[in-house]
């Protein structure tokens, strides 16, 4: 962002409110810290800032905006469209802008709803392969069926008041080659 744009945003609603001249220094700062929304007023002082829009796209959770002239935002609205980012035709007046701050910010908070039912999905798809890995001990080892590895791991688990991730890891150890 360059000075210039926060003028228009409010640090009260868009607190802190960080800027940068260039391309090389934004990157220091993006790599330092995590931003909710990014806004790249081009052209920078050392590049244009479309190829830094794609990279924090590509490579964060931030909502990322694009601030164009006008005679190139139809070329690079339709580039940036699949990156992810928003990009808006400069000039832009403080009501538009502040309507697609809001925008991104609604967009931001739908992403980190997803991002948690993903981490969450995968954390269970790891103990559901957990408890699996020790039924197949338990049949391999002591001849048990799946169901009777299954049943004896919810056993154990209801009688030491355990998950049955902490029952399974307990069996893969027991039975780990040294």
């Amino acid at each position: 962002m360059t000075s210039s744009l926060s003028v228009f945003l409010s640090r009260e609603d868009y607190g802190p409110v960080v800027t940068s001249e260039s391309v090389s220094a934004a990157r220091r700062l993006v790599s330092q810290r995590d931003f909710d929304i990014v806004i790249i007023n081009t052209p920078l002082k050392d590049e244009i800032g479309i190829n830094f829009a794609i990279e924090i796209a590509d490579s964060s959770s931030s909502s990322v905006m694009l601030l164009v002239k006008a005679d190139m935002f139809d070329e690079v609205s339709y580039k940036m469209q699949d990156c992810g980012v928003f990009t808006l035709a400069k000039p832009v007046n403080s009501t538009v802008l502040g309507y697609s701050m809001k925008m991104m910010c609604s967009t931001r908070e739908r992403l980190l709803r997803m991002e948690q039912k993903q981490k969450t999905f995968e954390e269970k798809l790891e103990e559901i392969k957990i408890v699996n890995r020790a039924k197949i001990i338990l049949v391999e080892n002591l001849s048990m069926s799946e169901e009777e590895a299954h049943k004896f791991i919810e056993k154990n688990a209801m009688n030491e008041r355990k998950s049955k991730v902490f029952i399974a890891k307990k069996i893969i150890s027991e039975y780990k080659k040294p």
